[in-house]
């Protein structure tokens, strides 16, 4: 896998010194170089740049400023219009548990293909998947903002359609983004559902098939973790999504993502922490908690929020065959889950030197 540096190695990058303004996020001692990204940058390269900060900036902010948008349009007398989007979104509540509202115009936006290419992001498929069967992908490793799996599933430009052809891929999210008005239909659009129960079963209990669910089990617990070379996973007391599968008689599939955890770096947080302790409080508290992460700039190289170029890779292995079982006992989800954790070390173990993971280092369950 390319280093941050050889992907863009470009010779006349400007250095220059200067104080370091947060040497606790930066962990340096006195000084940070800032690399200038030069002016005469590729205007391929300046596309797939802003493609990605538009992505960053709606991850983080996109639900934020919907939300003000729909209040300067209470304050600036425009109520009916309020009124009339606060009925659809009564009416409409349920959607994102029951399929989604997606719009293959979205998927295909040319912005997704520069976004894409940015990393880049390859998806590799292993095996053939039975378009009359239902699938639940398990996602690894979750990362900061999960790039891979957006890039993948939600848009039309890593090939999905042409490696699986007949499946419908839904990528599985927190519920509460949904509450935000027009930050929903946005999400909707792309694919993106609720990761609810209701979701889920409704997903993968369709009839002919050819529907995957796709789920990052670690979740924002995992998050916390993901900094580059970073190799654990949340998962061994994540079994929710067994059960599910079981039954709906949906079909296990491990989805290991080489270079998702290489994206940014994150301040140091480790267990016992006060950082650790606030972040796991909120993560409790509201159900999610957001890494305090860093990477590179847009003009520059050397400290902002937009992840490093770095290569993903994300490997879809081979299904685990479920037959349908409506009350599974404790005993059956577990070996279920055993199988499963199995069959993704097994994935990882079988490509990771293809991918510069030492032959010393072994995923780590938590």
């Amino acid at each position: 896998m390319k280093s941050r540096q050889n992907a863009t190695n470009l010779d006349d990058r400007l250095v220059i010194a200067a104080d370091d303004p947060s040497p606790a996020l930066l962990g340096t001692a006195d000084m940070v170089k800032i690399e200038l990204a030069p002016l005469n940058i590729p205007f391929n390269r300046r596309l797939q740049t802003a493609a990605v900060l538009q992505w960053v900036f709606c991850f983080l902010f996109g639900a934020q400023c919907c939300f003000c948008v729909y209040v300067v349009i209470v304050l600036n007398g425009y109520w009916h219009v309020a009124a009339l989007y606060a009925l659809w979104l009564y009416l409409d509540w349920d959607t994102p548990q029951a399929g989604g509202r997606r719009s293959d115009w979205v998927r295909h936006w040319t912005v997704w293909k520069h976004f894409g290419d940015y990393f880049p992001i390859h998806l590799i498929k292993t095996c053939d998947l039975d378009p009359e069967r239902n699938y639940l992908m398990a996602f690894h490793p979750h990362g900061i903002l999960v790039a891979g799996a957006f890039g993948n599933f939600c848009t039309e430009y890593t090939g999905f359609q042409e490696l699986y052809p007949g499946m419908t891929p839904y990528l599985h999210t927190l519920g509460i983004w949904f509450g935000f008005p027009f930050f929903r239909e946005y999400l909707m659009s792309s694919g993106v559902v609720s990761c609810s129960k209701k979701s889920l079963t409704h997903v993968l209990s369709q009839k002919g098939g050819g529907n995957v669910s796709i789920i990052v089990i670690g979740g924002t617990a995992e998050s916390l973790e993901a900094r580059p070379g970073s190799l654990i996973l949340e998962a061994l007391n994540r079994k929710g999504f067994v059960k599910i599968a079981l039954r709906c008689g949906a079909h296990l599939v491990p989805v290991f993502s080489f270079g998702e955890n290489d994206l940014f770096n994150q301040l140091k947080n480790p267990k016992g922490s006060l950082i650790r302790t606030i972040q796991e409080g909120m993560r409790k508290t509201l159900g999610f908690s957001l890494p305090l992460f860093h990477a590179r700039g847009v003009f520059q190289y050397s400290l902002g929020f937009m992840p490093f170029r770095q290569p993903i890779y994300t490997i879809v292995g081979e299904p685990i065959v479920v037959e349908r079982n409506v009350s599974p006992s404790s005993a059956e989800v577990d070996r279920l889950h055993g199988c499963y954790l199995e069959a993704l070390t097994k994935l990882f173990e079988q490509h990771k030197a293809e991918y510069r993971i030492l032959e010393h280092q072994h995923l780590i369950f938590t």
